[in-house]
């Protein structure tokens, strides 16, 4: 039987309080890992692996729907709330690069729903709550700067992106929507940008890739410290550059799809990609 909470922002508001005990002393373990390098092997990957770990995805996404799609409305919702933002601040150059940049802080949205996989492939029933598990875990401290890495490449990117269009098109604002669509789809300067923009937006992007493909199951699963995390999601993107290519590609496309409709796609294409990134890590690593 799964556990019932009583009283969800009671229960919330204790769990984020105890997960602040936790910061203090998860900050000086980020170095050290309570696994060693040696027990870590990457293992080789291909379609077939990450065909299982979409299906895997889709399976978790069904046990857990009913309450998934409640969490991961945030992530719509905050994505149009920022969206607004820019345009009431006639920054509509930023609104593509603010949509593209999903995909770098996607894995942060998604810790939550890997939790929830892990458990089930442990044989458990977790309730909703547990997506809130590891903002009290050992975790934590680990989890942070892995985000915080994340929330930096979105800010770098969005700065690049600025940058990029200031150099082409800016700097004076555009006029409206259909005018700053008009301009680059159909001068010089516009197909310029273009290139640029996703030139640049590849090289976040594959960065964001090499930090996030394995390190927050890989710390979610056994505590693992930032540099063993890092260093064996490096190794597996080494071992497997194709297969790590084409999940990249798999999220990219997702997160477009996804953002489509009013970014509300991605209340479905979040836990989906969340779950199915918790079952490509099992295939990728094994651990002793």
């Amino acid at each position: 039987m799964p556990k019932t909470i009583g009283n969800p922002l009671s229960w919330t508001a204790q769990t984020l309080a105890h997960a602040g005990q936790h910061v203090g002393a998860n900050a000086a373990a980020l170095g050290g890992e309570p696994i060693r390098s040696e027990d870590i092997r990457v293992n080789a990957i291909g379609v077939e692996d990450i065909r299982h770990a979409l299906r895997r995805g889709l399976e978790d996404f069904g046990a857990f729907r009913s309450y998934v799609i409640f969490l991961c409305l945030i992530y719509p919702v905050a994505g149009l709330l920022m969206a607004w933002g820019i345009y009431r601040q006639e920054l509509l150059p930023l609104l593509f690069p603010l949509v593209s940049g999903f995909a770098l802080v996607g894995p942060v949205a998604s810790v939550g729903l890997m939790e929830l996989s892990r458990q089930r492939e442990a044989g458990l029933d977790p309730g909703w709550g547990a997506a809130f598990a590891p903002f009290s875990s050992p975790s934590f401290g680990a989890i942070l700067v892995l985000s915080l890495y994340l929330g930096a490449l979105f800010v770098l990117w969005m700065v690049a992106a600025y940058a990029i269009y200031l150099a082409t098109l800016g700097p004076e604002p555009p006029a409206s929507l259909a005018a700053f669509a008009t301009e680059v789809l159909t001068t010089p300067a516009g197909w310029t940008m273009i290139v640029a923009g996703f030139g640049v937006g590849f090289l976040f992007a594959a960065a964001a890739l090499v930090i996030a493909l394995v390190s927050f199951p890989l710390v979610l699963d056994r505590h693992a410290g930032v540099p063993l995390a890092l260093a064996t999601s490096l190794a597996v993107v080494r071992r497997n550059p194709g297969a790590a290519a084409t999940w990249g590609l798999i999220v990219a496309a997702g997160l477009v799809i996804g953002a489509l409709p009013g970014l509300l796609g991605l209340a479905v294409v979040v836990p989906v990609l969340g779950h199915a990134t918790w079952h490509l890590y099992r295939r990728a690593v094994t651990l002793r």
